[in-house]
């Protein structure tokens, strides 16, 4: 039989050993650094990973919220070429009225603007309710100011020109006749 070799379990001489332990230190030193510095650079890209999901998330509901607007307003410039049309139905029957006439032409141009108002209806476009409201200028354009004992002073008093809104947007306010107290001379604005 063979003796096992032996290994020498005797310490090293003292310098040897203080320089194996010196450099086993400064190594272990260097590692915790880089371990130190590659966390803190995995913190940095998860907290740039967290804000770009977090940027993309907002994207997408921007995205869906304009997209919607669009959608719900996409009749808009439809609406704005169509109200002109409608004022000139309007001046015609106020025309035929003024001389009297009643026949079956008035009716089918009053008809004719019931159809085109229910049209513009059924996709959310309908005319505002300005006559004895108070002045809006969000709402209404005023055009001309009037002394009215009856009304108090900032009501519409007449409508010049029918105003319309789509859902929430006005399409193109009214233009209308402010009332002003009684004494005051009318005069345009």
């Amino acid at each position: 039989m063979t003796e096992p070799a032996q290994t020498n379990t005797s310490p090293p001489a003292n310098g040897a050993s203080s320089e194996n332990e010196t450099a086993l230190r400064e190594e272990l030193k260097t590692l915790r650094e880089r371990l130190k510095a590659v966390e803190a650079e995995r913190d940095q890209f998860r907290t740039l990973a967290q804000q770009t999901r977090a940027d993309f998330e907002n994207y997408q509901k921007r995205l869906k919220r304009d997209l919607d607007q669009e959608r719900r307003y996409a009749e808009l410039p439809l609406a704005r070429d169509l109200i002109p049309a409608i004022d000139n139905l309007d001046r015609a029957t106020a025309a035929a009225q003024k001389a009297h006439e009643t026949g079956p032409l008035v009716q089918g141009v009053a008809m004719v603007k019931g159809q085109v108002l229910d049209v513009l209806r059924r996709h959310g476009i309908t005319p505002m309710d300005a006559l004895g409201k108070p002045f809006d200028p969000n709402l209404h354009q005023a055009v001309m100011q009037q002394p009215s004992a009856e009304h108090p002073p900032g009501t519409v008093v007449e409508i010049t020109e029918q105003g319309f809104q789509m859902h929430d947007r006005v399409v193109r306010p009214a233009q209308v006749i402010v009332s002003v107290a009684a004494g005051n001379n009318t005069k345009p604005t």
